[in-house]
């Protein structure tokens, strides 16, 4: 039987991949679930393996007394005396205790505690080696499929292939073998299981690493995949060195390394295309494989730009369903509009007629001029010895040639004065503020609409009367100040 045991833990070793000291840590906790479901408390058990694991016990650890309160913990001096002839009051002693004292139920807890044990350790086990395999790919065999997610057997893990991660070329039936990449590691209660993806452009990415020894070396490197599953992928790639061609590369020999990626995607369309750090051509390259003529950039803030192709091109470029340049957008992370060379001809036509039409708009706004200097053909050295002379405005200008001061001012000649004034006439126009006409028309019309009456016959006079023509009575106005 002690032999069984040794055995039974270098198998678990081995099988479950559980190291020995949590197998080991597993039967003490099994051993002392048992215990404290016989005796209450598992405080004072205590379990010793031999050096070869051969055998394992448990004590009841018990203190001497002298008086016992407690028999689970405390133990008469001479019943002590009797194990060992040494002891003392107050001195601690492990007192074997018989497995075969535990009753039934203390075994099947035991048992439950074991399954639990050894289902966390292995769980946690497996949770660190695969851990740091996300993103790795990994090779199973079909299994069941529930709910449309399919279950693939990876060996000592289980794999789930969701639906939404499988591509709609792909079918799958019986211990097929299938080839998905670790997306997340999850603990359920049925144990530990991997999420597989066949569609996430990270798998196409392992695929081609796997078939092109220059991208797992770095000598080429992928710039970014974009992906619709089942139907395109593209690839843009570069390579820091002159001499090598990272197309050539990824496409290999007569095509025979992406052949092996295409056939891995069950036929699905891949193109390889070469990364450029100039968008325009960039661009060219992300809609193959359509021939494009010429790259507009429309907004570079905006990254909106406008490719032209040929009119036998134009279906191509687009894609079936728009598949195509949907692809080319989000590859080089532009906005991107395709036409033929009609039409960007038209469209180029109808961009400059609006062009023109908002200058003209502007254009047609007058322009305020309120300075001299800022009269167009205008002699600076005039303008400046006008300015010197505090005669900076035109107003200013005007005001002085009406008073005559203007022509006190040295330096200025009558032709100079006389040129000043003719540039006024041609250029500038003098528009008056109507506001005090109309405030002096209002106050006149109330003045004219105001009504008076002669404080001793009541009869109607006007502001002008100094005497009342009806009875005679001398008049007088006083104005009221409003406070």
């Amino acid at each position: 039987m002690s032999s069984q045991m040794a055995d039974a833990i270098r198998q678990l070793t081995q099988d479950k991949g559980i190291s020995e000291d949590a197998i080991l840590q597993t039967i003490e906790n099994t051993l002392k679930a048992a215990y404290k479901r016989k005796f209450g408390t598992s405080d004072n058990a205590v379990v010793k393996f031999s050096d070869d694991l051969s055998d394992v016990a448990i004590y009841s650890r018990k203190v001497i007394v002298d008086g016992v309160y407690d028999p689970v913990t405390e133990i008469e001096l001479d019943e002590a005396l009797e194990l060992s002839p040494e002891c003392e009051v107050g001195d601690e002693i492990d007192i074997l205790v018989d497995p075969k004292e535990f009753d039934r139920s203390a075994v099947q807890t035991g048992k439950q505690t074991a399954h639990q044990s050894l289902s966390e350790i292995q769980k946690d086990s497996l949770f660190a080696e695969y851990k740091d395999k996300v993103g790795e790919i990994i090779i199973g065999y079909y299994q069941r499929e529930r709910n449309g997610s399919i279950y693939v057997d990876l060996g000592k893990i289980e794999g789930v292939l969701p639906a939404k991660n499988q591509s709609p070329r792909e079918t799958y039936h019986k211990n097929d073998r299938i080839k998905a990449l670790i997306t997340d590691v999850k603990k359920t209660n049925s144990g530990l299981q991997l999420v597989l993806s066949r569609t996430d452009p990270d798998f196409v990415r392992a695929v081609v690493e796997l078939e092109v020894p220059e991208i797992y070396d770095k000598t080429v490197e992928i710039h970014k995949i974009v992906r619709e599953p089942g139907y395109r992928t593209k690839i843009a790639v570069f390579s820091h060195r002159e001499d090598i061609d990272p197309v050539g590369a990824c496409v290999g020999l007569k095509g025979v390394r992406i052949q092996a990626v295409i056939r891995e995607l069950e036929g699905e369309k891949i193109d390889i295309l070469k990364y450029d750090p100039d968008p325009r051509e960039f661009i060219k390259n992300a809609l193959s494989p359509a021939e494009v003529l010429d790259v507009v950039i429309l907004d570079e803030s905006k990254r909106q730009a406008l490719a032209v192709v040929p009119e036998e091109q134009f279906s191509l470029a687009i894609g079936k369903q728009g598949l195509n340049v949907r692809l080319a957008n989000r590859l080089a992370d532009w906005s991107i509009d395709v036409k033929t060379e009609a039409q960007y001809e038209e469209f180029d036509s109808v961009v400059a007629e609006s062009r023109k039409a908002v200058e003209q708009l502007f254009s047609d706004i007058p322009e305020t001029i309120a300075s001299v200097a800022e009269l167009p053909g205008v002699d600076e050295q005039v303008a400046a010895v006008l300015k010197e002379n505090g005669i900076e405005d035109i107003e200013q200008f005007m005001q002085s040639v009406e008073s005559g001061a203007i022509r006190q001012i040295e330096g200025l000649s009558d032709t100079d004065i006389t040129a000043v004034q003719s540039l006024i006439n041609d250029t500038v126009e003098f528009v008056e503020d109507p506001a005090p006409v109309a405030a002096e028309s209002a106050a006149e019309q109330i003045e004219e609409d105001e009504e008076y009456v002669c404080p001793e016959c009541g009869a109607k006079i006007t502001i002008d009367m100094t005497t009342c023509p009806s009875c005679g009575i001398g008049l007088s106005f006083e104005v009221e100040d409003e406070e």
